[in-house]
């Protein structure tokens, strides 16, 4: 038996199968004569050069998105609808936190949310009245607060101040502010102070967003009441050293010190 014949055999049919692929491969083609006599030209491809149109993106467009919503004007309907329903319930009420601020003057964004401080014997009554006018009630842990949305703004029934119940006396020095269009009574600029002085601990304690609060209402505020009543809490009274160190405040007097050079 010859062992070469089965190679050859092998080989040659190799060599047929390349000859009938070349053979029935689709030949390219060159320039040919068209009717008018000019060559027909080949066609180039879509993005050869630099030239060429870039490809879309998949990616979105953030070129074109909307920047960050500002909720102020949200969060001001939500306090004077809000604030509107406490005017006619009888209960005594004061607006606090940011939106007090603002209704004292101040130019601060309104991002979160609209508070409103009142006395705790009177939650069962304006809760009532709130759903009957479309305000949704959350349940929340915390039992010094009433949670409620009204559209996109959040609403905070406060019965403690940071800690602090809410009393007659506390909202009966309230001042009657325009809030945009409704009148309502706002927490007063010094009792407004000590409640977010005493809110400041090792954990919140943002000096940044409290220093134009005061710069903005120093005239306004008592700031021997505002001493006397958080001198307990270390994050107040660092807060107010560095009034003193900023020329916001007079530098407080010490009896070793007698009268200071702000009282000569």
């Amino acid at each position: 038996m010859n062992l070469a014949e089965p190679a050859d055999g092998l080989t040659r049919q190799l060599t047929d199968d390349r000859s009938l692929t070349a053979e029935t491969a689709e030949p390219t083609r060159s320039a040919e004569p068209t009717r008018s006599g000019e060559p027909t030209r080949s066609p180039e491809p879509a993005h050869s050069g630099p030239s060429a149109a870039p490809v879309p993106s998949a990616a979105p467009d953030t070129a074109h998105q909307s920047l960050p919503i500002d909720h102020t004007q949200a969060i001001l309907e939500a306090t004077k609808s809000v604030g509107a329903v406490l005017k006619t319930s009888g209960c005594p009420f004061a607006l606090v936190g940011s939106v007090a601020t603002y209704a004292h003057g101040l130019p601060v964004r309104l991002q979160h949310d609209t508070d409103f401080a009142v006395r705790r014997e009177d939650a069962e009554k304006i809760t009532r009245l709130l759903r009957e006018s479309g305000v949704r009630i959350v349940d929340r842990p915390e039992d010094w607060l009433i949670k409620a949305h009204t559209g996109a703004a959040e609403i905070d029934l406060i019965f403690a101040l940071a800690g602090r119940p809410v009393t007659d006396e506390l909202l009966g020095r309230a001042e009657t502010l325009p809030v945009d269009s409704v009148h309502m009574p706002v927490l007063a600029p010094t009792d407004l102070m000590i409640s977010r002085l005493a809110a400041l601990s090792e954990h919140h304690c943002d000096f940044g967003r409290l220093l134009p609060v005061a710069r903005g209402l120093r005239e306004r505020i008592d700031w021997d009441a505002v001493r006397r009543e958080t001198e307990s809490a270390p994050m107040a009274a660092a807060f107010l050293y560095l009034l003193e160190l900023l020329d916001v405040v007079p530098r407080r007097r010490t009896p070793e010190e007698g009268v200071s050079d702000d009282d000569r």
